[in-house]
């Protein structure tokens, strides 16, 4: 199935909306990134690969945007564990970024 993520700025998350569902991951700025803190998929969504294509375009927003990554969500942090890709972003994988 085709998603689309939806970045909205104004509520500082990422979203995908599917038959009246919204799956979300929301994020905080700081100075040069950002702070990804909560995932969340409901249920009616789940087994879907919502969570997956939300982590996966969140990172490549912030490659595109040049921002470094703290992946507060354990969501988000295991994906960057499993997609070697994204651990140069990623402030808590990549020790020489602070």
């Amino acid at each position: 199935m085709e998603h689309t993520l939806i970045h909205n700025s104004e509520e500082n998350q990422f979203e995908v909306h599917l038959n009246g569902s919204k799956a979300l991951a929301t994020y905080e700025r700081f100075e040069g990134g950002i702070s990804i803190n909560h995932t969340e998929v409901p249920k009616e969504m789940s087994g879907q690969g919502v969570g997956s294509f939300i982590a996966k375009g969140v990172l490549n927003y912030a490659k595109t945007h040049q921002l470094k990554v703290k992946p507060v969500c354990s969501f988000i942090s295991s994906y960057i564990d499993r997609h070697p890709e994204f651990q140069e972003i990623s402030v808590f994988h990549n020790k020489n970024i602070h």
